[in-house]
């Protein structure tokens, strides 16, 4: 092989490997790119729902805010009369008594090393 031959595989040998080490070196990027893209789609989409959501919430808000709806939910849900009406409340039949659970004991304390050796035995997981 002659001289220029060697210096001409050196070359083409040095591009090749610049051009491999570019290759390498945009890859990366790309992938981010990529994963950038796939991620602001998926932000659109839950920007799109959430600006569906707001304007399903904007109609309710619309309908709640006439004086008949008002009146309807301060009936329902706080018992008001208008004057004139007579209110009514209804009580139950029989008191019903709230049964209170037993005061747990608390359980006494076992060492550290015991529970180790209950854990490695086995012991712990029976009860």
């Amino acid at each position: 092989m002659t001289r220029a031959t060697r210096v001409a595989m050196r070359i083409g040998t040095l591009a090749l490997a610049l051009i491999i080490i570019s290759f390498l070196a945009s890859a990366i990027p790309f992938r981010q790119i990529i994963d950038q893209r796939s991620r602001l789609d998926e932000a659109r989409a839950e920007l799109a729902a959430i600006e569906i959501e707001n304007g399903l919430l904007a109609n309710e808000v619309l309908a709640l805010d006439t004086p008949g709806e008002i009146e309807r939910m301060a009936r329902e849900k706080l018992g008001y009369v208008m004057p004139g009406e007579i209110g009514f409340v209804v009580l139950a039949s029989e008191p019903t008594s709230v049964i209170q659970d037993p005061i747990a004991t608390p359980a006494a304390e076992v060492p550290w090393w015991r529970r180790i050796w209950d854990f490695l035995s086995g012991a712990d997981s029976s009860g």
